[in-house]
């Protein structure tokens, strides 16, 4: 097998999973987990489209204080169909479906995942509850907001309710198929050698992420599927009309919704720990407790689901104790950041792409942190509750962590699941504009919501008028860098440079195979690495401190 550190392996066309078959039926019948990643691909960057242009007409629409540009019907759907698609069919599935589907067997050594067949499954299961949800959309819409709480989702609301909760719970299986796939590929299909803690983080933060797929996908499922019956059959669950409790449902739903939260976010994590190393080339700081942290946040976050709930009348001793344990999930959450920083510390910097990416997710990713902490405080949260502060704060965690994540990693792995390399400037000036545009689209909010702007309302007082503006000009220039990328990396499949096996120079053992690699992914047996991250500037922790 050839120096995993000596990037200059190829694969002549044919040999590698891309060029291998070209049929249609080969890509919508494969069970290759590479091209099933790339299905995935397809699918959440459509609808990433479908939600982006949504969120534009929102900021459309709150360019003026009136409510002239929609009607409150319009506003109510726009609003929804935004939150609905970006949160159940692009920020949860984004990483794992497609950097996890394509690296975690080349990370480990497998040739595949556990259960192929199920993989593929999984991709069609989700493109089916996605179809029905747009379906909904197309019959006229649905105005509940992507939390769909009752009683209006139930007995209030006479939009297409049911097409769009039949989907979303159709989608649920899809995550519980892919995260079973995960964790049992993790567990039984290790290179000989790979360890534990020989895994990159970017395979322990997906393991974190697949439990909660497993554990808490399938309370959301049932919430969702007692709405439905709810709504069709009139049975009392949730609706006071005929006997049931509200609360019922948010307590069901943010049981899930705030693990959810993780299962973007951790993934992020993931792939930001693979990029600082590589553009540090030093080893990642602490890597012990980074992997400790990942399965710390995703036991942790199960139990402050409360604290979505502060002022719907829980007792006072629940929402301390939420509150308490909503500041202790910060805990491993800033262990990571610490992490990063400390590898980033007196390393040797490459601010390629990918590394501008990760370095503007850790800021907006503590300013999110941060202002979760206030969202944590008990009379804080009570001023602040459901205004455009918490709608600030969602988005730098969301987008501020799980889209730059993202796009960091797909401009990292670019590369390895291409063969092809994109343009650097052009990739430097997408991150620019998209780091510009995000904070200028999202920092006012959290004045507006200081100031008593709620969500989910496109008449407003004339005060607010400038933020608002200032917000929608943001939103522009994110647009802007967001469609910069959709055009470079196209580009580059046809016309860019071919790459190298290991262009970044990092470790990991899916840089030691060609790019794009073979369709079984490694030629020969691969052995793991003696320890993980092994770059040339090793952490003060080792002992050992290079130049």
């Amino acid at each position: 097998m050839r120096d995993p550190h000596t990037p200059d392996s190829r694969l002549g066309h044919g040999s590698d999973y891309l060029h291998a078959e070209h049929t249609l039926r080969s890509w919508f019948f494969t069970t290759d987990h590479k091209r099933i990643a790339l299905l995935y691909l397809a699918s959440i960057t459509a609808f990433f489209v479908i939600g982006a242009v949504t969120a534009g007409l929102v900021r459309l629409a709150l360019v003026v204080p009136d409510g002239q540009v929609f009607t409150n019907d319009t506003y109510n759907k726009l609003f929804t169909i935004h939150g609905v698609v970006m949160v159940w069919f692009f920020l949860i599935p984004s990483i794992p479906a497609t950097f996890g589907n394509f690296l975690i067997p080349l990370m480990i050594g497998a040739r595949d995942l556990a259960f192929p067949k199920l993989n593929l499954a999984s991709w069609y299961v989700f493109m089916t509850g996605a179809l029905f949800t747009l379906a909904s959309v197309v019959l006229g819409g649905v105005d509940t907001g992507w939390t769909f709480y009752t009683p209006l989702s139930t007995a209030f609301s006479n939009t297409w309710v049911v097409p769009a909760l039949v989907g979303v719970t159709i989608v649920g299986f899809s995550s519980i198929l892919t995260g079973l796939n995960f964790v049992v590929t993790i567990h039984t299909m290790r290179a000989p050698g790979m360890t534990w803690f020989r895994l990159p983080i970017f395979v322990w933060t997906h393991y974190a992420t697949s439990l909660i797929f497993l554990l808490a996908t399938p309370v959301i499922t049932i919430a969702l599927v007692l709405l439905i019956a709810e709504r069709a059959f009139h049975i009392g669950v949730f609706d006071p009309a005929y006997g049931g409790d509200p609360v019922l449902f948010q307590h069901l739903f943010w049981f899930y919704s705030h693990p959810a939260v993780y299962i973007m976010v951790l993934p992020g994590m993931g792939v930001i720990s693979e990029i600082v190393p590589a553009f540090a080339q030093k080893k990642l700081f602490g890597y012990r407790f980074v992997a400790y942290a990942a399965i710390g946040l995703a036991s942790v976050t199960f139990f402050v689901w409360g604290h979505h709930m502060f002022v719907n009348g829980q007792s006072d001793f629940a929402s301390v104790a939420f509150s308490v344990l909503s500041f202790a999930v910060a805990v491993p959450s800033a262990v990571k950041v610490y992490n990063w920083t400390a590898t980033i510390h007196k390393g040797s910097l490459k601010l390629d792409t990918p590394m501008l990416y990760a370095m503007g997710y850790i800021g907006l990713f503590v300013l999110g942190g941060l202002t979760g902490l206030y969202l944590a405080t008990l009379a804080i949260n009570q001023h602040v509750h459901a205004t455009y502060f918490v709608v600030a704060h969602f988005h730098y965690i969301m987008v501020g962590g799980t889209v730059l994540a993202f796009l960091g990693g797909l401009h990292f792995w670019w590369p390895k699941i291409t063969g092809r390399m994109y343009i650097e400037a052009w990739g430097r000036i997408s991150a620019f504009l998209i780091f510009i545009g995000f904070n200028v689209t999202f920092f006012p909010q959290f004045i507006l919501g200081y100031l008593g702007m709620p969500r989910r309302y496109h008449v407003y007082p004339p005060e607010f008028q400038f933020l608002n503006i200032l917000s929608s000009a943001g939103s522009t220039i994110l647009a802007v860098g967001y469609i910069f990328p959709m055009i470079y990396l196209v580009y580059s499949i046809w016309f860019g440079k071919r790459a190298l096996a290991n262009p970044w120079d990092a470790r990991g053992l899916e840089w030691t195979v060609p790019s794009p690699p073979p369709a079984h992914n490694f030629l020969t047996e691969p052995q793991a690495p003696k320890i993980p991250y092994d770059y040339p500037i090793q952490a003060r922790e080792t002992g050992r401190q290079h130049s």
